[in-house]
């Protein structure tokens, strides 16, 4: 075990020097001057002592990585600091991957824009997709997919998110000075100007507060996400269907837009009550309220804006008669509005127009009912009627530029922006109606009842698809769906709320068994109902995490692509548009990874041009934070699915899951095996409490839903959430959850198989072809090996051993150490990650900075978990260090939870 430990160590010195030399000037030049603005805070607060210690613990980690010092040295180092002395280094570091991060998504949105010379379409894009799509199916078959594309993103308020809002308020001010200080057109004084507020800005990251000193509730919750929807999400996706429209034709922005609205957000934030008794029916009406504030004061903004700039003179461009007609009706119901706009906007009707329409949204948001619309139908209806005026004036670029962009707004926002989502697990719906058979009922099945009235009254004020998902967790059979529809009638009776429920197949049973439910679902009044009357559509949802949780990685991969590809048969036996929900974490761990990738690796027939997934915590602003990164991903994902959609993707899919299916099996079993052999030996549960902060991860009031279902430590993997379960791995340096049991499950498959005498088992040419030719397993070797280079050994067994187990700690890096192994081998790479020099770099550089962080998370824990008394302050103190050495090594490692 220790030459493993000493060769990885090679290894990673020899990885890393590689990583420094291959760093790009530019982002060079950034980490390397926010790093000594850092440098100069510091100072300045804490004296130039602090700033000492800090960059004595930055060089000893660094060593250490060149095996100058060893980890003992570099811990009895950090052991000598007082604890209030230690968490002031520990902010320091956090602080710098604050910083670290903006300077490497600067860096990235200056390749996008380097990248897009406009010569030939960039890779994964829309243009690319479009193109291929033409040259293998037709114009008449592309536009068929086009007119069936949909893509869902559902965003979700779990609690990956370690950062504070104030923190992230502070990172996004820091970003603008940064965009300032590099811009390329700045003369000497303005770019010291921006250095100067840049330092101002870092100063006051500092000084913000790490650590949350009051828990989330879920609408504190629903307001961050809306931070994603202001600064990027409006303005992007009209952007997106441009870039499609341009794909499909020449010409856009001066005839009619082939491309359609095909985007539709959804959330569950404050409509997900599964496990989490602080979302209230309350909460739910108040969620989508602050959602319709947050959509239509934009849709006001932007009418606005785009009615002012519109001086369309009527001696040049008329107005059609049903747009005076229009205008004449409006001046009849409201004189005294429209005789003000006419008087600022004379000759110009088209304007006169729009800004009545702006009128009107402002009178929806302010619940103003005499000038108010009723519906976004509406709102829709007086748009198209300035784009067709417009049209037959002859000012066609006026039509189909910023006027269509506001339609694809409304199209795909609406009055409620996402589709709020609720979700409830199938035990409290069991529970409640047996309540109401014996007319005695809880708190909690009012609840219930009072959440069915409550999506009654968003269908009544905002529309149907404002709010008709009904999510039932650890759906086992079709009663748990008839339950829901049995519920919504003792609600409401013959009134109530049109609901789609969607059944959410968790386990490895649960998914085993998917097919047979939809079959039972299907011959529910209520659901056939439903299904004849929204053209034969079903949804499902899967869920990653439990069944990784459950199952491990490997096997849960090839359980879910089973579900799926007998989903899809099912749904085209019986004739129905089956959409497929993806409940995928940001995590490894939890089904994460680039999304693009995954949905390449889907069953056939199980895409279809439909993709729904969740976007969950931190992925959110990962994804989202940025304009041009959101329109990256979102064109990414598009190209994924449009590809994926394709019969000749969708045969060679099917013809390499066929070729390698008895593989794929081999190695799902014995890796299946091996993990739980791990996760279901007794006292598993209680060591990992013990080698990791699980315990510690509530006081960091992440978000407002419980870490476990029920109280205490958890007993089974079962009392505990896939959130904490992969984050709290994460931060151990082991990142089990994304790798183990793959090593043994390769292994097994290079090995004569004992049940068939004389076989010699597929090998490692098999493997290996095997990675080359199916999306699926590619996918599955690939995310492991990022979550093997995220782990590091040798820190990672200090945590281990602090359970005193030894023979788990053992068994983990034994296991790791075979699945490093193999994983290289399959892959065919010297080192890990050698095939994504990006990320591989972010990765090799950070690792002994988030060393530093371990280090100092590792001396709080082991404190607080010695047998000897601590008193009230020095458990506080040290529970300070430790949480914000959590804060720091999530923001070190990103997508950990």
């Amino acid at each position: 075990m220790a030459a493993n430990a000493s060769q990885q160590a090679e290894r990673s010195l020899a990885e890393r020097h590689s990583a420094v030399s291959e760093m790009p000037d530019e982002l060079r030049a950034d980490v390397r001057m926010l790093g000594e603005l850092l440098g100069r805070v510091i100072a300045e607060d804490g004296g130039p002592d602090l700033l000492a210690d800090v960059e004595r613990l930055r060089k000893a980690v660094i060593a250490a990585r060149r095996r100058e010092l060893s980890v003992d040295e570099v811990a009895a180092m950090v052991a000598e600091w007082p604890v209030d002395r230690s968490v002031q280094i520990a902010r320091a570091f956090t602080c710098y991957f604050h910083l670290v991060n903006l300077a490497e998504e600067h860096y990235r949105i200056r390749i996008l824009r380097s990248r897009d010379t406009g010569e030939a379409p960039l890779p994964e894009s829309l243009a690319a997709a479009v193109g291929e799509l033409k040259h293998d199916l037709g114009d008449d078959e592309l536009a068929r997919l086009i007119a069936e594309l949909e893509f869902r993103p559902v965003l979700t308020a779990h609690p990956t998110e370690a950062r504070r809002r104030a923190v992230a308020t502070a990172i996004q001010r820091v970003s603008v000075q940064l965009a300032e200080y590099n811009a390329p057109d700045r003369g000497a004084h303005e770019r010291q100007e921006a250095h100067r507020h840049l330092l101002e800005e870092i100063d006051l990251l500092w000084r913000t507060a790490q650590l949350r000193h009051t828990k989330l509730d879920p609408l504190d919750e629903v307001r961050t996400a809306m931070a994603a929807f202001d600064e990027t999400l409006f303005r992007t996706v009209p952007r997106i269907y441009r870039s499609l429209d341009a794909a499909l034709a020449e010409g856009t922005g001066r005839r009619a837009p082939l491309a359609r609205a095909y985007i539709r957000y959804g959330s569950w934030i404050g409509g997900d009550r599964d496990g989490n008794p602080n979302v209230t029916a309350r909460v739910t009406r108040e969620a989508v309220l602050i959602q319709a504030e947050h959509v239509l004061t934009a849709l006001e903004n932007a009418t606005t804006r785009i009615g002012r700039s519109l001086t369309v003179w009527n001696g040049d461009s008329p107005p059609s008669k049903d747009l005076v007609e229009a205008l004449t009706a409006a001046a009849d119901d409201h004189p005294e509005l429209v005789s003000e706009l006419a008087k600022r906007s004379p000759r110009e009707p088209h304007r006169q127009w729009l800004l009545f329409v702006a009128a009107k949204i402002a009178a929806t948001r302010r619940r103003d009912l005499d000038l108010a619309y009723r519906s976004p139908d509406d709102l829709l209806t007086d748009l198209r009627l300035c784009q067709s005026s417009l049209v037959a004036a002859g000012a066609a670029r006026q039509a189909y530029g910023e006027v269509q962009h506001l339609i694809w707004q409304v199209e795909t926002f609406g009055f409620h922006l996402a589709e709020l989502e609720v979700r409830q697990h199938s035990q409290v719906h069991a529970a409640a109606l047996r309540e109401i058979a014996e007319g005695v009922l809880s708190e909690r099945t009012e609840e219930v009842l009072a959440t069915i009235r409550m999506i009654a009254w968003i269908q009544e004020r905002f529309g149907v698809t404002a709010c008709s998902r009904y999510v039932v967790s650890f759906t086992r059979s079709a009663d748990d769906i008839a339950a829901v529809y049995e519920l919504a009638e003792h609600a409401l009776g013959g009134r109530a709320p049109v609901l789609d429920v969607v059944p959410l197949f968790e386990s490895g049973e649960d998914l085993a068994n998917s097919a047979d439910v939809l079959a039972g679902m299907l011959r529910l009044p209520a659901v056939r109902k439903r299904v004849e009357a929204n053209g034969r559509r079903l949804e499902v949802m899967l869920g990653y995490s439990d069944s990784a949780k459950e199952l491990g990685p490997a096997a849960a991969t090839l359980k879910l692509y089973d579900a799926q590809a007998e989903l899809a048969a099912w749904a085209q036996a019986n004739d129905v548009r089956l959409t497929l929900f993806h409940g995928r974490g940001g995590a490894l761990g939890r089904g994460g990874g680039p999304a693009n990738r995954a949905v390449l690796g889907q069953a056939p027939g199980s895409v279809s041009g439909r993709f729904k997934v969740t976007e969950q915590g931190e992925v959110i602003f990962a994804r989202y934070g940025h304009p041009a990164i959101a329109l990256r991903h979102i064109e990414q994902v598009t190209n994924a699915v449009l590809l994926a959609s394709t019969p000749s993707v969708e045969s060679r899919t099917a013809d390499a899951a066929a070729c390698y299916r008895v593989l794929a099996e081999r190695v799902a079993s014995a890796s299946e095996h091996a993990y739980r052999s791990l996760t279901e030996a007794p006292g598993f549960p209680e060591w990992f409490g013990l080698v990791s902060p699980l315990e510690e991860l509530g006081s960091l009031r992440l978000g407002s839903r419980p870490a476990r279902r029920g109280l205490g430590a958890p007993r089974s993997l079962d009392d505990l959430r896939a959130i904490p379960w992969v984050f709290a791995w994460a931060q151990t340096r082991v990142n089990l959850p994304g790798w183990y049991g793959l090593g043994s499950g390769l292994l097994a498959a290079t090995r004569p198989d004992p049940a068939t005498p004389g076989d010699p088992g597929p090998g490692l040419a098999e493997l290996r072809q095997a990675y080359r030719e199916w999306p699926l397993f590619a996918s599955l070797m690939d995310n492991a090996e990022m979550s093997l280079a995220k782990t590091d050994r040798e820190i990672a067994a200090r945590y281990l051993a602090l359970g005193g187990r030894p023979d788990f700690a053992e068994q983990v890096l034994a296991e790791y150490d075979l699945t490093r192994t193999l994983v290289l081998a399959v892959t065919g790479h010297a080192r890990l990650l050698e095939s994504r020099r990006v990320l591989s770099r972010a990765v090799q550089l950070r690792d002994p900075y988030v060393d530093a962080l371990s280090h100092l998370q590792l001396r709080a824990l082991a404190a607080l978990r010695a047998e000897e008394p601590l008193s009230e302050a020095e458990r506080e103190r040290l529970e300070t260090l430790l949480l914000l050495s959590v804060n720091g090594v999530a923001a070190g490692l990103q997508n950990t939870g």
